[in-house]
């Protein structure tokens, strides 16, 4: 009976993530990886799937790719999140991370270029749901 560190306790609620991915494979291998570090993992391809989503259940973070199908990409994505929950950590994976400028992403939000590692994903979802620790200057 292995004991796998980062995994919650019974008295810690686990971080709820709600993942934005159009590719398969990588919102599979994401998802699988973060649920493995002991985060709570909602999967959806698309914004409005994800809008709806978060009308039924809580989130405490949106991790969303930016090129997205549908009307509304990522970014856009990102905006109306943020009306709907103010409070919202909000993380943009892209791999055109430097083609998305600083005026259209919401305020506090960090832009993980792809492709990234799914351990160093974990420690930025940990950081960004505890904003006294990110509010430290670099």
């Amino acid at each position: 009976m292995g004991v796998h560190t980062g995994v919650k306790t019974a008295d810690v609620e686990p971080v709820r993530v709600l993942f934005v991915e159009d590719e398969f494979f990588i919102r599979e291998w994401i998802a699988q990886a973060l649920a493995e570090q002991g985060f709570a993992v909602e999967s959806v391809t698309n914004a409005a799937d994800a809008l709806f989503h978060m009308t039924r259940a809580p989130i405490d973070v949106l991790l969303t790719d930016v090129n997205l199908p549908g009307a509304m990409d990522g970014a856009a994505l990102a905006r109306r999140a943020r009306e709907l929950r103010p409070d919202l950590a909000v993380i943009y994976a892209s791999a055109q991370a430097a083609s998305l400028k600083q005026e259209t992403r919401v305020p506090g939000s960090v832009v993980l270029p792809k492709p990234y590692e799914p351990a160093v994903l974990g420690r930025l979802l940990t950081a960004a749901t505890r904003p006294m620790l990110t509010a430290v200057p670099a």
